[in-house]
């Protein structure tokens, strides 16, 4: 089965051997790299990912492919966005049978409706298979406006649905930043609280945004937007998240520093699964975190929500330095391989499974 291509897909998606986790450097210039020395001496399947991945590089065709794929993606007509937004139902329903993530567990004692959250619903097939799974819930959705390169609204009509079209990267005032640098590049662009702050009102927040291509964006945003989304939506989710609710998010590379470092984090007050379709974006490293029974008021949760929320503000408005030291880690790759290498091994494997005999399968029969 041919790789499907998800219309307005970024750079993030192109995620089989030119992927990148994110446009920015790493913390520490050498922490994947160490990552991936630990990784190759245990790990048969990811040995093989690598393989693949080297193999790919050193193919002239590939990358012909992947600028075919970003014209039919950015052209995708009316037909092709609906079967994007099928084949994402199918990867929700996959990973809720997977996982169970999508079912939110109540109290029945609880008179108030279960309730979702999802910060860059469009197309919305996620949000659809929350409220499949969940039936009575209540949701709120952020999505960026079709006419600022946002997806179309393919979520069918419900009552219970609030969409509110913004870019949530524009969201100051809920990131903790009160008064906007008067000598910002755009000052008055940034847009008023959308959440009350200091309550807790979600059972389950999804985290699946990315950056688009199609989104016209202010130059100064463009090396690290795709650091301040993620923040975004990390510190917001569990913010906002009741105890023992349950996030899902969208990552790249089981194996890069960041993404090691966030699952550390969420390990110590959840209870995490990783899950990669079988069916869909197989050559691409993109996998989902599934954290659930997430303990909010841990002190580990309350202090990485003010981490997220200080790297945001450093990318949208410090500078160079102020961002590094601002995401910079307190710990090496080696103490974290060391305390969480065994962990990272067992989640990673069916992963780097799945991406690894997909790029080899197109190495063997053609892109």
């Amino acid at each position: 089965m041919a790789d499907p291509i998800p219309y307005g897909y970024t750079s993030h998606d192109e995620s089989t051997t030119h992927d990148k986790y994110t446009a920015d450097s790493p913390p520490k210039p050498n922490a994947t790299a160490i990552i991936k020395a630990y990784l190759r001496e245990r790990v048969p399947e990811f040995q093989a990912l690598d393989a693949a991945r080297r193999e790919g590089w050193n193919d002239p065709d590939v990358d012909e492919v992947f600028i075919r794929r970003r014209q039919r993606a950015d052209n995708a007509d009316a037909a092709s966005q609906e079967k994007f937004f099928r084949m994402m139902i199918r990867n929700g329903e996959e990973l809720n049978e997977a996982t169970g993530g999508f079912n939110i567990l109540r109290d029945d004692t609880d008179e108030i409706p279960t309730s979702i959250v999802d910060f860059c619903m469009a197309p919305g097939a996620f949000l659809e298979t929350a409220l499949r799974a969940n039936p009575g819930s209540r949701a709120l959705a952020f999505t960026l406006p079709p006419d600022k390169g946002g997806h179309s609204v393919l979520l069918p009509y419900h009552e219970a649905v609030e969409v509110r079209f913004l870019d949530v990267n524009l969201l100051a005032e809920d990131m903790g930043c009160l008064k906007i640098p008067p000598d910002h590049t755009e000052p008055s662009g940034f847009i008023p609280r959308q959440l009350t702050e200091g309550k807790r009102c979600f059972n389950l927040a999804l985290c699946d945004g990315q950056v688009l291509r199609n989104h016209p964006r202010a130059a100064y945003r463009e090396r690290r937007e795709t650091s301040r989304l993620i923040m975004v939506q990390l510190a917001l989710g569990l913010e906002h998240l009741k105890n023992g609710g349950t996030m899902i998010v969208l990552l790249h590379k089981v194996e890069h520093w960041n993404t090691v470092q966030l699952l550390r984090t969420f390990a110590k007050f959840s209870t995490l699964k990783v899950f990669k379709p079988s069916n869909a974006h197989t050559t691409r490293s993109s996998f989902y975190m599934v954290a659930s029974d997430i303990q909010v008021l841990h002190a580990q949760a309350l202090e990485a929500v003010k981490r997220w929320m200080k790297v945001w503000q450093a990318a949208t408005f410090g500078t160079d330095e102020e961002f590094e030291e601002a995401r910079r880690s307190s710990v090496g790759p080696e103490e974290v391989l060391e305390e969480f290498g065994e962990t990272l091994v067992e989640m990673g494997r069916e992963i780097w499974r799945i991406q690894g005999d997909a790029l080899a399968e197109k190495a063997r029969n053609g892109w």
